[in-house]
């Protein structure tokens, strides 16, 4: 069971800085590279995962007494499954561009570690309302490092942000940042700068 002295509060902010799924547990990165390529390819992807996390743990935490030990694993990438299937379809009837631009990611959000390792570790040994709120946290802080990758890529490597133009019309694109390497180096960056501002608040 969870800690009586950890509030839902803390319960609700770990996963946006101090167990960051990206920036501080380096999880879920094949997605994180893959899909950042713009500010609403980021968001979308990190609202498909929250959804899947909020709902799987939802469910996993109400049946947790009853699920068998030995199956537990498979019980849990089933109710997965069912959600990810459930934001793939929902995707790619009403945004179908999106769906096209996300590809297999979608589909594999079944795999992600972030949202396999929330009901092994949390959600099949805590209360409904607790897992919920961890799951809202972590799949915040999942979608909040997405935004700012897919905005920062999309910022350097074509002067948009959600396709309006932000940068002068005088601007030179800096395409390296829109590729592969790109997605590595911001990626780089993002979690040297939050081990950099962690370093520095527990030294004041």
């Amino acid at each position: 069971m969870a800690k009586s002295n950890v509030t839902l509060t803390q319960e609700f902010f770990k996963g946006l800085w101090n167990e960051n799924p990206i920036l501080r547990m380096v999880l879920g990165t094949c997605p994180t590279l893959a899909v950042t390529t713009s500010a609403i390819n980021g968001i979308s992807m990190g609202l498909a995962v929250l959804f899947t996390l909020v709902m799987s743990s939802l469910i996993i935490s109400l049946v947790r007494k009853i699920i068998p030990n030995e199956v537990r694993i498979a019980t849990f990438i089933v109710v997965i499954a069912t959600f990810v299937t459930v934001a793939d379809r929902t995707i790619a009837a009403f945004y179908p561009d999106i769906s096209k631009a996300l590809g297999p990611f979608v589909p594999l959000i079944v795999v992600n570690c972030i949202v396999l390792a929330r009901q092994e570790a949390f959600a099949s040994k805590n209360p409904v309302g607790r897992s919920v709120i961890d799951a809202f946290g972590m799949s915040l802080g999942f979608t909040l490092v997405l935004l700012v990758m897919g905005s920062f890529r999309e910022l350097i490597g074509n002067g948009t942000v959600f396709s309006q133009q932000v940068m002068p019309l005088s601007f030179t694109p800096w395409m390296a940042i829109a590729l592969q390497p790109g997605a590595f180096l911001t990626l780089g960056f993002l979690i040297g700068l939050a081990n950099w501002l962690n370093a520095r608040g527990k030294k004041i």
